[in-house]
């Protein structure tokens, strides 16, 4: 989504949207937190990669975030900027401290290596899921990952799915020959979030629509 969706909008609606993709990033980066806690049922391919370098080249898995998401802002601008706008940029930013600050908390439950295991897992997904709805429903702009997805998709001809498949294969190979937590769960990851997406990107964006105001009519000459 573009910068243009502002035009015409009143502060009340701007505060409204970043209210929604602000509230999104912190849903987003709790959601990892928790499937972190149980990483060793497996993780989204990105996540794998982030943990894989924490692991292996220290600093921590927030931060691997940001330099990931920054890199491939630097790739995409270099390729095509369409998709680069402030939303991008906050997104690469503040995922990875919010994702870091629910860790250093402690608050949340460590893996059980049970059953219950599972449901947390399953928990971290679709707050994950409700947090991709809402900051996307802000209409702040595409995160840096499915920014690049988009960028790789216009060049290459690929359709969008088609290239997400490519890049976060090519992602999963890369965090596992580092030894990141590569398990049962990461091949099912994307069949899981993406329908709690799609229904909370539906929901926060009718949302979204009743809270703020109409914009106003041009003019007429």
């Amino acid at each position: 989504m573009q910068l243009n969706i502002f035009k015409g909008d009143t502060t009340r609606n701007w505060l409204i949207r970043y209210a929604f993709f602000f509230m999104g990033l912190v849903c987003f980066g709790l959601g990892i937190a928790i499937s972190v806690k149980v990483k060793y049922l497996g993780l989204h391919p990105w996540d794998v990669l982030n943990v894989a370098f924490s692991q292996r080249f220290g600093f921590s898995i927030g931060t691997w975030s940001v330099f990931i998401g920054l890199a491939l802002i630097l790739v995409s601008l270099f390729i095509s900027r369409k998709y680069i706008n402030i939303g991008t940029f906050l997104n690469a930013l503040l995922i990875g401290p919010i994702l870091d600050f629910f860790l250093w908390l402690d608050v949340l439950p460590d893996a059980t290596h049970t059953g219950l295991d599972y449901l947390l897992l399953l928990l971290g997904i679709l707050i994950v899921g409700i947090g991709g709805g809402l900051y996307v429903a802000g209409g702040i702009g595409a995160g840096p990952r499915d920014g690049f997805m988009l960028t790789i998709s216009d060049r290459t001809g690929f359709s969008v799915s088609k290239a997400r498949i490519v890049v976060e294969c090519v992602v999963l190979v890369i965090g596992y020959l580092l030894g990141g937590p590569v398990f049962i769960v990461t091949f099912f990851y994307t069949f899981i979030l993406s329908p709690i997406f799609q229904v909370s990107l539906k929901l926060f964006a009718r949302l979204r629509d009743m809270l703020c105001e109409p914009k106003p009519a041009k003019a007429r000459v």
